[in-house]
């Protein structure tokens, strides 16, 4: 089904985005489409190399009469997030992806799509073997391992591209040009124990939070969506204390940069406290409801009998694990003062997750200011420590401060005015762009950041918008061919 895509216009972007769907890509497995990718470039007799890193980049020489403009990088990330909906069979690293199109959209059954960041990667290929677009001298990066630690961006050297602007094509609004992006730090939580003998005579359940919407934990935070995370947090606090339950094992959540949509875990209770834990379910799904329907309404929490496990989480690490999810701050820290209407700084409790002898939790904090990022990471360390967990601040990376003077800003303003008619606003993206990290690699690159119409990333609800893909390549085509002179 998904091969109707291929048809689609502009086929430059389309059939490259197709074949990508076909390849493995989730972050540190996109080894194959890399080496896709560099043999694309290989075959069109252009200079293509792979750097220690993994990234993929390819050189295109100026078409003739545009020798004199400013080399331009054109840069998108290979790597998608792998989600899928509860109870889908799907193996990120081998099944192809079941895009299809949706009336004016184009998605995935069950799963995401990979247009975060596969448009982009797909127009730039697109660039590369066109014989028709007028152009100046082109570097194409393909970045690796974007979505869970940028590590391409990071592990780029400097001196190995010359360019002097950078083009990054992963913007999902078409009305906006991204010039600014919020820098990111993990804070990862963790407590080891030795695990506790059952009780016999106890009835086992397992909890499940499913229904919710997820996201991309910046693009989204703003939205107020439910986080599987805490709401199970809060589900086990009362029923600690009101049912006695002890806690075999937790999973919820499943990518650091993703609201978590889903949330499991098994918990086993006397059995005279059965009924009271049943039907605390029912008031948390109408409490919950409440409190969130506008925004979730496939809200669902459940407990389904299951065989007793072998062991138990010791009552301390539970008690100091729900403490810790009910305390640890989550969603938007702080608005932005300069910038009105954007977020300034969050944090996402992202995962949490027990596996034998150890609980294991996972956090991302953004903000567009570094030492507030550094606050907020700050914060959740204390509230882990205080709980007992050996605490981990790892994997910070810079924000991208917005360049008011840009050059090459301005010349995708008039691109926007010929292409569609309208003065495009200037945004600030509460989230990790890798413009921040290259730009500090690269201090001279003059840098902005464009894309299509991609709504709900990072979620199995991801789609593009068909129009605003071909909008896309014309306002590209347009950028290049007008593009500085040197």
């Amino acid at each position: 089904m998904s091969e109707e895509i291929r048809n689609l216009e502009p086929k430059a972007i389309w059939e490259n985005f197709y074949a990508l769907t076909q390849l493995p890509r989730p972050s540190k497995k996109e080894q194959k489409a890399a080496a896709f990718i560099k043999k694309l470039g290989e075959d069109l007799n252009l200079e293509s190399l792979t750097d220690d890193a993994g990234n993929v980049i390819i050189r295109k020489p100026a078409t003739p009469g545009y020798e004199n403009r400013k080399t331009i990088v054109l840069q998108a990330h290979i790597d998608m997030v792998p989600q899928a909906n509860s109870g889908v069979a799907f193996n990120f690293e081998t099944d192809p992806i079941d895009a299809y199109i949706d009336g004016e959209w184009v998605t995935a059954r069950n799963t995401t799509l990979g247009a975060d960041n596969g448009i982009g990667a797909a127009a730039i290929m697109g660039i590369l073997q066109s014989t028709e677009l007028e152009h100046g001298p082109i570097e194409a990066l393909f970045t690796i391992d974007e979505e869970t630690g940028m590590t391409g961006a990071i592990e780029l050297k400097p001196n190995v591209l010359k360019g002097d602007i950078l083009i990054n094509l992963d913007t999902e609004n078409e009305n906006e040009i991204s010039v600014g992006c919020a820098g990111g730090v993990n804070v990862n939580a963790t407590w080891v124990f030795s695990e506790d003998e059952i009780v016999t005579g106890d009835k086992a359940y397992k909890i499940s939070i499913t229904g919710l919407k997820g996201g991309h934990s910046g693009l989204d935070i703003y939205l107020g969506r439910g986080n599987a995370c805490k709401l199970m947090g809060r589900f086990l606090k009362k029923a600690v204390a009101e049912s006695h339950v002890r806690l075999a094992s937790i999973d919820c959540g499943n990518m650091r940069n993703a609201i978590p949509r889903e949330g499991f875990a098994v918990v086993t209770l006397p059995e005279k406290k059965v009924k009271a834990f049943l039907d605390s379910i029912e008031m948390f799904q109408s409490v919950w409801f409440n409190e969130l329907g506008r925004v979730e309404p496939n809200l669902k929490i459940e407990a389904t009998e299951v065989d007793i496990p072998t062991t138990l989480i010791p009552e301390m690490v539970q008690d100091d694990l729900v403490n810790a999810l009910c305390a640890v701050r989550n969603g938007i820290i702080r608005m932005s003062d300069s910038m009105p209407g954007v977020v300034e700084t969050s944090t996402n409790l992202s995962i949490v997750k027990s596996s034998k002898g150890k609980i294991e939790i996972m956090c991302l904090a953004r903000s567009f200011v570094d030492s507030a990022r550094d606050g907020v990471a700050s914060s959740l360390e204390s509230c882990f420590q205080l709980a007992g967990a050996k605490v981990v601040i790892s994997g910070a990376y810079p924000g991208w401060k917005p360049n008011s003077s840009s050059e090459i800003l301005a010349t995708i303003k008039q691109s926007f005015i010929r292409v569609r008619g309208i003065q495009p606003a200037e945004a600030a993206m509460h989230a990790g762009l890798e413009c921040g990290i290259l730009g500090a690699t690269y201090p001279n690159w003059d840098m902005v950041s464009v894309g299509p119409n991609i709504v709900s990333p990072h979620s199995p609800d991801e789609k593009v918008h068909i129009k605003s893909v071909q909008t896309f390549w014309i306002l590209l085509a347009d950028i290049l061919r007008n593009s500085p002179v040197k």
